[in-house]
């Protein structure tokens, strides 16, 4: 071995990738076959021991002498001269970084080998860590926003008729009146556009410039750190992160302050649950003295290509020339060593490292980390009604046509009469009147103000007022569950033990039983350890307080709990699920406390003072397959052996020993919505538990199949005949008056899905807990589906038992998208409850997306963290609830509140009044406009079809401004029920999800009282003309006036004193202004009876004939909300 030329450790000589290239000269004492044997052979361990990922080591020939290691295909190796062991040790590398060769010529792969100290020209290749949410940059807001403004027919129509007044054969009144209102709109919103997105550029900021420290190499022994901001971030960069810090990329966790290499994170942001994630480091590198010996590291990281999936990960990490302590000194160690990363040691972007330090090496940023591919960007939203308006606004523009062409045909084309068309257009143009848009958008202002003002929903703030009318036509709602239907505070509510129950009320009986258990036993329990028949035989005869420490002591030992001292002396506990956490809490409160625990050791003190110490020997880790935990544990006092286990009924009542109680009891809890667990233990001799060691070392060394045949070892020795000490129920605290909303929202018509992160068995609990499941409904689970033929049996199922539950897990549901999309939604949206489980943030986002556009309802999304985003944004309204996560949701949101039971109120109360006033005041508006013209066009008719305007000028302008404004404005205060009777009879919510308020029926029978009378105005007028045309116009006009106010009147169900005031006092200012317009007033003529009577008479025929008709189906057809009354 020593006749081997070493090479020094330095980067000299090296590739760019940073590898040593042998030459021929220097492998003259070795033959070359010898040399690439070890090498194949060396390649052949790697393979076997990276198990299933085998398949991705291919023959050497297939390789490609200029591919490179990156995938990229543009960047290529150095051109070196090397010979046959050359060439072995380079396929040897890239073999090691797990790459599949067919891969290397692909531009499109993404996926990356990044050696320690990477040159920036490779760093290059990878997006910047920018976080960016802005919609718009200072070149695309202009056009943008114009666009978004123009795309609606109703503004392009009021933009042409606005242009049309600067041609001089088109111009008809004052140009100030076409161009300001529509002036005033766009700036409006062009303000609110830019206020918004600025308000986005300052939250990016923030996050850009967050400080963060990397290691550099230094030529002293000063500091090796340096503080870069974290968009300076770049894959390869080895990155410090402290306590509580925000994790700035996606990165593999190198080492860790705790001696173990395992870290606490926090992923509220990126999958909604607030339980801390164990991460673990690498084991390479935790090895290692200090961080500084990293950045001597020739080392390099394989990542696959970035994906959306937060779960899996599917990486290499190689060393390939160990450290050596000198020159002479051989590493006996396979060269290179790689060793396989899964997401367990990796830590993606947005998470918070929960306690203690970590250096991590980024593998993927900005646009490539798992946090933003899981966001989407938000879409400009448009709320429904003015879709329906804008919709009206073309059928209007029809019959503007329509009449203009009308009276140019009736007067035979004479002269220009394609002008004659476009005057009478413009003449005809208040029937699409600007005010609309105008009125519309103070209404929505006055709707958000209404509900920041409410006292009932304090903090509710209205981030997009141009939706308030949707929220009175939801039809579905998609919920989050952690932290929005529930709080995320576990706590230990039941425990069970066959003949006894000890329920919330009773713990302090549980503290006295085990005081009692420990301080009266404790010399008896330490000198009979080992069971014999005998003892075990007079089990059933024990007295309660010993069965009771057994059933305490497994729940305090078979858990994965870690406890942490704080900074100021207290002790909290990690752990990465809650329900753990909350049965190591009780077990503190009855007085036994778990007070330390590594990975091979744990403590426990009894009600007494004693410490009890454990080895740990063997850990069987819960997954959502074995839905099981197990514990092999050692007394280090008596040398007992104890397997002790806990899980799901389901999997559990099959590995314990035979009883009459579990099922029932199981049943019981699982009813009130407790999350339950069976625990049950097992006395091992020294001789089981030899044997089952041997067994399962030998399965753990296995190359195929080793997963199956250490799970059947650990059914074989362990998981059968088990003692069942007792069942537990945790309950996960509901947010308040959640039961009583969601079934209000039920009643009001409102079909309710769930969306959740969590597990089966906990989104299965909440449902049944929270009442969205009613009492004995069925609940269909589906999980782990993978072929269509399964897909497609589960759908025919559901087809035939539409009023059951669903409960569908994420995986299954993706299949179900895939292969069957259309009929999956078909059929799930008709089923009165979904669950969906274990959903990604763009899974939840899809969903909503995909109910929207199959069923074309309303579609209203609620959450509360960061991974909940995505769907918020995706819906036709989002709302955000300020929570324990954070306010990121609530940011994203439309509407923002500060618990899930404000939503009722939000709904059918404020909801149900924007959308019947905005109906009302937008047919008001168009009626308004439509009347004048049709006013316009009987005179033309009967003056010769002439375009000259009725009313010019002032008349015009104060008829659409001081004359009429404020009375139909006032329509915006009108409402038909109470607050009490909209929240208790949620069924008057259900009537208006149909969007009868506004529709096609409604419309046309505005438009048959417009031209009613509009005509029976004008008519009646010129029968009463006397000599004068100055008459007809103030005769009209006043009748105009008053028959407005008094339609306004009609329309009002409750009478407000806004109203009254606006109706007097606009009719004062009415018969002030006649005095100051003599050019359009004969004042002799106004103040004399013959006016009076005559517009009296008008006004009765134009006005009188509706009362009636109100009157009549008041008694026939009265409406939903006035049978109430």
């Amino acid at each position: 071995m020593s006749d081997i030329p070493l090479h020094s450790l330095g980067r000299k000589g090296k590739t760019r990738a940073g590898y040593v290239p042998l030459n021929d000269a220097q492998d003259t004492d070795m033959p070359t076959d010898v040399l690439r044997a070890a090498a194949a052979r060396s390649v052949n361990l790697t393979a076997k021991g990276k198990g299933k990922q085998r398949e991705r080591y291919t023959d050497a020939d297939e390789f490609d002498e200029e591919a490179t290691l990156l995938g990229n295909g543009d960047r290529t190796l150095e051109q070196v001269e090397e010979g046959n062991v050359g060439e072995q040790s380079k396929q040897l590398s890239r073999r090691s970084s797990g790459q599949r060769p067919s891969s290397l010529h692909k531009t499109q792969d993404k996926s990356r080998s990044i050696p320690f100290r990477p040159v920036d020209k490779l760093q290059s290749k990878f997006p910047p860590n920018l976080v960016r949410n802005q919609k718009y940059n200072i070149f695309t807001f202009f056009p943008i926003v114009i666009y978004e403004q123009f795309k609606f027919f109703f503004n392009l129509y009021f933009l042409l008729v606005a242009l049309s007044q600067f041609v001089p054969a088109l111009k008809i009144g004052f140009i100030v009146t076409y161009v300001a209102p529509l002036a005033f709109v766009l700036c409006v919103t062009m303000g609110k556009e830019a206020y918004d997105d600025y308000k986005r550029n300052l939250r990016d900021r923030e996050a850009n410039s967050q400080k963060y420290l990397i290691l550099v190499p230094s030529s002293d022994s000063g500091p090796h750190t340096r503080s870069v901001p974290s968009s300076s971030l770049k894959v390869g960069d080895l990155v410090v992160l402290e306590k509580n810090q925000r994790v700035p990329a996606d990165m593999v966790l190198l080492r860790t302050s705790d001696a173990s290499g395992t870290c606490f994170i926090r992923t509220d942001q990126l999958d909604g649950e607030t339980d801390w994630k164990l991460r673990v480091a690498v084991t390479a590198t935790q090895k290692l003295v200090n961080d500084r010996e990293l950045l001597d590291l020739d080392a390099e990281v394989y990542a696959d290509a970035p994906i959306k999936d937060i779960h899996t990960f599917i990486g290499t990490f190689t060393i390939h020339t160990p450290r050596a302590n000198s020159v002479d000194d051989v590493p006996m160690v396979q060269v290179p060593t790689v060793e396989p990363l899964s997401a367990e040691n990796v830590l993606w972007s947005n998470t918070v490292l929960a306690a203690g330090s970590a250096v991590g090496f980024i593998v993927y940023t900005g646009s490539e980390t798992r946090a933003v591919m899981n966001t989407s960007h938000p879409e400009t939203k448009v709320g429904l009604l003015d879709l329906e308006i804008n919709r009206l606004a073309k059928i209007l523009c029809a019959v503007t046509f329509a009449l203009s062409f009308g009276l140019v045909a009736l007067n035979g084309f004479r002269g220009q009469w394609y002008i004659y068309v476009f005057r009478f257009l413009i003449l005809f143009s208040s029937i699409i009147p600007i005010s609309l848009r105008v009125n519309l958008d103070m209404g929505k202002t006055v709707y958000a103000q209404q509900i920041m003002n409410d006292s009932e929903i304090p903090g509710t703030i209205v981030r997009t007022s141009t939706l308030p009318e949707e929220l009175g036509r939801i039809e579905y709602l998609l919920s989050d569950k952690t932290g929005t239907l529930t709080q995320n505070e576990m706590e230990m509510k039941k425990l069970h033990m066959g003949t006894m129950s000890y329920g919330f009320d009773s713990m302090d009986e549980v503290a006295h039983q085990l005081a009692s258990a420990f301080g009266a036993d404790q010399a008896h329990a330490r000198s009979n350890s080992v069971a014999t028949g005998a003892q075990l035989a007079m089990r059933g005869r024990r007295d309660m307080s010993s069965r009771l420490r057994d059933v305490v002591l497994s729940l305090a030992l078979c858990h994965n709990v870690t406890p942490v001292t704080n900074d100021d002396g207290t002790l909290t506990y990690q752990a990465s699920s809650p329900d753990e956490v909350a049965i190591v809490k009780w077990t503190e409160s009855v007085g036994l406390t778990l007070v330390f625990r590594d990975r091979t050791r744990m403590e426990l003190q009894t009600p007494t003072g004693a410490r009890l110490t454990y080895d740990i020997l063997d850990i069987f880790p819960f997954t959502s397959e074995s839905k099981r935990m197990g514990i092999v544990v050692r007394d280090t006092h008596t040398g007992e052996v104890l397997f002790l286990q806990k899980g799901a009924d389901v999997v559990m009542a099959r590995i314990v020993q035979r009883n009459d109680w579990l099922e029932e009891e199981t049943g019981n809890m699982a009813r009130e919505g407790l999350r339950t667990l069976v625990v049950a233990r097992k006395r091992l001799t020294p001789q089981q538990y030899a044997a089952f060691k041997t067994a399962h070392h030998a399965a753990s060394i296995r190359l195929d199949g080793r997963g199956e045949a250490m799970i059947s070892v650990v059914a074989e020795h362990l998981e059968h005949d088990l003692e069942l000490l007792g069942l537990t129920g945790v309950e996960d605290k509901l947010q308040d008056e959640v039961k009583g909303t969601l079934e209000l929202l039920r009643n009001g018509g409102i079909k309710i899905w769930m969306l959740t992160g969590d597990k089966i068995e906990t989104a299965r609990c909440i449902a049944i807990s929270t009442k969205l499941v009613a009492r004995n409904q069925y609940i269909h689970e589906v999980a782990k589906l993978k072929t269509s033929d399964q897909v497609r049996d589960e759908l025919e199922f559901l087809q035939s038992k539409l009023d059951c539950c669903l409960v569908i897990d994420g995986e299954s549901l993706q299949l179900c998208l895939n292969l069957y999309k259309n009929e999956f939604i078909e059929i799930t949206t008709k089923l009165s409850a979904v669950v969906a489980c274990r959903c990604s943030p763009t899974q939840k986002a899809d969903v909503a997306r995909l109910i929207r556009h199959h069923t074309k309802k309303r579609v209203c999304c609620i959450g509360d963290g960061g991974n909940d985003v995505s769907m918020i944004q995706a819906a036709d309204v989002g709302v955000g609830i300020v929570g324990k996560e954070g306010k990121q949701a609530s940011l994203a949101a439309d509407f923002s509140v500060i618990q899930f039971s404000h939503l009722t109120k939000l709904l059918m109360w404020h909801g149900r009044n924007s959308y019947r006033r905005s109906a009302k005041l937008a047919q008001f508006v168009i009626h308004r406009g439509l009347i004048i013209s049709i006013m316009q066009a009987v005179f033309s008719a009967i003056f010769y079809f002439a375009p000259i305007a009725l009313y010019q000028g002032w008349l015009m302008v104060g008829y659409a401004t001081i004359y009429t404004m404020a009375p139909v404005f006032s329509l915006v205060l009108d409402r038909d029920v109470n607050e009490d009777l909209a929240l208790i009879y949620p069924e008057l919510y259900k009537e208006l999800t149909k969007g009868r308020a506004l529709s096609f029926k409604t419309f046309f029978q505005w438009l048959m009282i417009s031209v009613y009378q509009g005509a029976a105005i004008m008519i009646m007028s010129l029968l009463l003309f006397e000599t004068e045309f100055l008459n007809i116009v103030s005769i009209s006009f006043t009748a105009l006036v008053i028959n407005e106010l008094i339609m306004v009147a009609l329309e009002i169900t409750t009478w407000h004193i806004y109203m009254v005031i606006s109706e007097v006092v606009t009719l004062f200012f009415y018969v002030i202004s006649i005095a100051f317009l003599p050019e359009y007033f004969d004042l002799d003529f106004v103040v004399s009876t013959r006016f009076a009577w005559k517009v009296a008479v008008i006004v009765a025929v134009s006005a009188l004939p509706l009362y009636v008709i109100k009157l009549i189906r008041s008694r026939v057809a009265p409406a939903a909300s006035s049978k109430l009354l």
